[in-house]
């Protein structure tokens, strides 16, 4: 029975980001997000920790010390603020957020959009995603660009809602003509 809702769970997740995708014309990452999470590295986990309140990861790395589902999954999917992680060639020593193309930080806020929906059910508003983003963003590996153009999404979701926020970023930020 994990595996059904598991496979359900991550398959609803999968299209609430393709239709904001779709909505701001990102038609190819829409279509192809998160596909690694039916490859059974991540599938079998998520069906091995389901619990469909939250991400089955954080109940992987809870037990084992870490969660080699994403371990997989953020080194496959561009989206993720993880992936763009790497040494700085810069002034600063040691790990750094690289600058994440606008693409991948718009479809990481659809992707907040949708977990916050999917976990959160009928207690879900458009201020979820921010709150969710706060009560981490000080320890977030992110580049100061990408930053602050997810939070500024967020906060523009917080405050005018989807349509609003949606049509800004196909015609602003995205320059999207549909």
């Amino acid at each position: 029975m994990k595996a059904y809702e598991h496979f359900c769970t991550i398959t609803h997740h999968k299209r609430l980001v393709m239709k904001g995708c779709f909505k701001v014309g990102l038609y190819k990452q829409g279509l192809l997000h998160d596909l690694s999470k039916y490859n059974p590295v991540e599938f079998l986990v998520g069906c091995r920790y389901y619990q469909g309140t939250r991400s089955p990861n954080n109940a992987e790395r809870e037990k084992k010390g870490y969660s080699s589902a994403w371990l997989h999954h953020k080194g496959r999917n561009k989206h993720h603020l993880e992936y763009w992680i790497d040494y700085s060639s810069g002034d600063e020593k040691g790990m750094t957020g690289m600058k994440m193309p606008k693409k991948y930080v718009v479809e990481m806020f659809m992707d907040r959009i949708a977990a916050s929906k999917v976990y959160m059910k009928g207690t879900y508003t458009d201020r979820s995603p921010w709150e969710y983003y706060e009560r981490s963003a000080n320890h977030l590996m992110l580049h100061e660009e990408s930053r602050a153009l997810l939070e500024k999404m967020l906060k523009m979701l917080a405050k005018n809602g989807e349509e609003k926020t949606f049509a800004y970023i196909r015609k602003v930020i995205l320059k999207k003509k549909l």
